[in-house]
């Protein structure tokens, strides 16, 4: 199982949208790296979802449903179909994370600007023990 992040401006699109719908599918991004990422993704693999904007901060856990598919008419655009696990027990915020010395790595920190990124498995254990505390 792969570990992933994606990002959502929680006025567009937020983890209480997410679970009052009981699933979505995680389309309209166009930026090549990340739909490479998206394409990556296979059913069972989880992912965290994260608030960008103001809140900058892992809010809960989803799990990837079904496989890219074709998102849109033009392009090689790609969307998966994710459903809510969980919530975080407590919010991972930005600054925590980049204080994390065991996160450096993390490629949400590295590429700030992709909406769709991998999470390490020692990167992922870090931040639901971040979450736990």
């Amino acid at each position: 199982m792969a570990h992933w992040l994606l990002k959502s401006e929680p006025e567009s699109y937020s983890w209480d949208d997410l679970v009052r719908d009981g699933g979505t599918e995680w389309d309209g991004v166009r930026n090549n790296a990340a739909a490479l990422h998206l394409r990556a993704m296979q059913p069972g693999d989880r992912a965290l979802i994260y608030h960008s904007g103001g809140e900058k901060a892992a809010v809960g856990v989803a799990e990837i449903t079904r496989a890219a598919r074709k998102d849109g008419d033009e392009g090689n655009w790609v969307s998966v179909a994710i459903r809510p696990i969980a919530p975080l027990p407590h919010p991972v915020t930005l600054a925590a994370m980049k204080a994390e010395p065991a996160l450096a790595g993390l490629q949400m920190l590295r590429q700030s600007r992709l909406s769709v990124s991998p999470v390490g498995d020692a990167e992922w254990k870090t931040i639901e023990a971040m979450a736990a505390r």
